[in-house]
């Protein structure tokens, strides 16, 4: 029985092409520039867009806060939560 070789193609560069062409569009932070929000831990309807299900504070990465203000937004959740304004936990 004879034992086949297999090579690869050297086509597969289309695959590559089209992950190179693909372009994500880059997400501003929704606290700076001209129509900005400001962060107010009075500001309940606000932190909620930011706080998950289970009452975590979503991470920059997935909601596109800068770093700065992803820092005062943790703090007002913080202020929030102590003053009883949003929970430490979500609902089970």
């Amino acid at each position: 029985m004879e034992k086949k070789k297999f090579r690869k193609e050297n086509g597969n560069t289309d695959s590559l092409q089209n992950a190179k062409s693909f372009f994500r569009k880059s997400r501003t932070c929704p606290f700076s520039g001209a129509d900005a929000i400001p962060i107010d831990y009075k500001d309940i309807k606000t932190l909620q867009k930011f706080v998950s299900e289970r009452g975590k504070i979503i991470p920059s990465r997935i909601s596109a806060v800068s770093a700065p203000k992803q820092r005062k937004l943790a703090q007002a959740v913080k202020r929030a939560r102590i003053l009883a304004l949003l929970p430490f936990v979500g609902r089970q």
